[in-house]
């Protein structure tokens, strides 16, 4: 009897640390999703989007043009976040879109604003 109780004591204990266990901390958001989430951040990238990129190429709606439409789910270089950094980073050779390194005004992180204003407007990807 008492072997019995025991044992479905430590069942017991099993059962709900393997459903009820600790849980992981949610993750921290990328930088990109941290822009995405503050409306002054994606003004921002906005801005620099209008005056840097579609001001000299790439445009806000899809259309004819050399320069690829952003906003959708296909991208030739790589869609990851870091991906489209090293692109508007280091530019593609062979091409018209040259490297703009870090000459923003406010460095890497006008970068990462525009590409959290990219996201913020990209159409829904299957």
């Amino acid at each position: 009897m008492k072997f019995s109780k025991i044992f479905l004591l430590f069942t017991a204990i099993g059962l709900l640390s393997a459903c009820g266990g600790e849980s992981e901390p949610p993750a921290e958001p990328t930088v990109v999703e941290a822009f995405m989430a503050d409306p002054a951040a994606v003004a921002r990238g906005e801005a620099l989007f209008v005056g840097t990129c579609a001001g000299y190429c790439h445009s806000r709606q899809p259309g004819d043009s050399d320069a690829v439409f952003l906003f959708d789910c296909e991208w030739i270089h790589g869609g990851s976040d870091q991906e489209i950094f090293d692109t508007v980073t280091v530019g593609v050779p062979n091409t018209r879109m040259v490297g703009f390194g870090s000459n923003f005004p406010e460095g890497d992180d006008d970068l990462w604003k525009i590409i959290a204003f990219i996201r913020t407007n990209q159409q829904a990807c299957s």
